[in-house]
């Protein structure tokens, strides 16, 4: 084999790992910084805020005294506060037995309860707060769809005879009204799938009745990471003309076609900007969640559809702009605690868990997306690593917070030789799963 051919998989293999470093990265750092600052506001002394294990590259200490460094192995990070024997906060007891009343104050073991609480339960929040904020942001930049069915964009499609306008609102399509856009979708859901639809419209106050294309067409407005459609080179925008040589107008026959495939190669006729060419995929088995609870096992491509236009967008207010984001990022968790429900009731496959490099493996097919998919990525494994680490597993955030909700019941600790134990049989857990996760990476299709 020539040195050359294996160029291109090195090229996909590095932009794959400096993908998963950024991504890991970033989330680390908000996380650690959740520790530390809240740490620093409630009294609690940070001796260490290092991205990354191992040997320091690069450390210098700031004017309280905290060392902020990055170190060789950048998979992760830590806060050592004072009087902690370790990355995992660990108890150092000889050097708080040396300390004076107000150093002690100043550590992680002789700070008051709420202080150590508030601490421990910064790190998941700052990441639910970056998820919040990277979901606020897109739906500022991007705006969300007015009220009712006006068209913004026209998306580039193969049909003829076009004659929808950006600012035309739809009153009604094949005769079925659309006063809004909860009617605009039904009316879409009811329509028999074809090349043309009449529009009724408003057009700068003159009501017309135009030609234009199915709503919903077989078009890709996006593709997942990942996923049978991407691994063909499908990218948002294509159409897909026809399937095996029968030509398709909707979305729906897409999904019914691929859906009844039962894995079988699909040869699929593609319309990109002009030009056609043929790809063939095989439709993958996945579990997806379902709106109302839930999960369903379906054949997919891993492509998203969308509307003939783009629809006309306001921009929301702060309130709404609030429970638009926090929403989304809720909506990950549930979807996530369903997930684990599932699995580990046997209804979904155990595969749906994946570990490193599965997830090293969306970074990178995130990132060739584009900017805004691997930031939207980011905020989506900020939230599933906030939810991680309130397990209550003793290692994790979680963990530490039942040490202290122990204490605040019983009204001490539990003891040094008591939380040694829990912390190994902790860590040998976490250890267990990710191994398990890391076979699923190795094994799973």
């Amino acid at each position: 084999m020539e040195l050359i051919s294996l160029i291109p998989s090195f090229g996909s293999f590095a932009w794959t790992i400096i993908a998963f470093v950024i991504a890991l990265s970033i989330i680390v750092a908000v996380h650690e910084y959740g520790h530390y600052i809240v740490g620093r506001w409630t009294g609690i002394h940070a001796e260490v805020f290092s991205l990354g294990f191992g040997p320091v590259l690069f450390s210098r200490v700031d004017s309280r005294g905290t060392r902020w460094q990055f170190a060789a192995l950048p998979f992760g990070g830590f806060v050592k506060f004072l009087g902690d024997a370790n990355a995992a906060s660990g108890k150092d007891g000889e050097a708080i037995d040396q300390l004076t009343p107000e150093q002690r104050r100043a550590t992680m073991h002789g700070a008051p309860l709420w202080a150590r609480a508030a601490t421990v339960a910064a790190g998941p929040v700052f990441n639910f707060a970056l998820s919040i904020l990277v979901f606020a942001g897109f739906f500022l930049v991007n705006g969300v769809a007015t009220d009712t069915p006006v068209v913004g964009k026209l998306k580039p499609l193969p049909f003829e005879g076009q004659s929808l306008l950006p600012g035309d609102k739809i009153l009604a399509m094949d005769g079925t009204p659309t006063p809004d856009m909860t009617s605009f979708v039904e009316a879409t859901t009811a329509l028999t799938p074809s090349a043309s639809v009449q529009y009724l419209v408003d057009r700068q106050g003159a009501t017309l009745t135009v030609p234009g294309p199915f709503p919903m067409p077989p078009i890709a407005d996006g593709v997942q990471p990942q996923s049978a459609a991407q691994d063909v080179g499908l990218e948002p925008g294509d159409v897909i003309l026809a399937i095996d040589g029968v030509q398709i107008t909707a979305f729906e026959e897409l999904r019914d076609t691929v859906g009844a495939s039962d894995g079988k190669p699909l040869l699929m006729t593609v319309w990109r900007n002009g030009a056609t060419f043929e790809a063939a995929l095989v439709p993958r088995r996945m579990d997806i969640p379902k709106t109302e609870g839930g999960f369903e096992t379906r054949w997919l491509i891993g492509m998203n559809g969308g509307l003939a236009f783009t629809p006309q967008t306001r921009t929301p207010g702060a309130l709404e702009l609030i429970g638009l984001s926090t929403g989304e990022t809720w909506r990950i968790v549930k979807t996530s605690l369903s997930g684990l429900g599932h699995m580990i009731s046997g209804a979904i496959s155990s595969c749906n868990l994946r570990g490193p490099i599965g997830i090293a493996e969306s970074s990178g097919a995130a990132a060739t997306q584009g900017v805004a998919s691997f930031i939207l990525f980011i905020a989506m494994l900020s939230t599933a690593v906030g939810l991680m680490n309130l397990f209550p597993i003793p290692v994790l955030d979680g963990g530490h917070l039942v040490f202290h909700a122990y204490e605040a019941v019983t009204g001490k600790p539990p003891s040094d030789k008591a939380l040694r134990l829990l912390m190994s049989l902790g860590l040998a857990a976490l250890l267990t799963l990710m191994v398990f996760a890391l076979g699923n990476d190795i094994f799973c299709p």
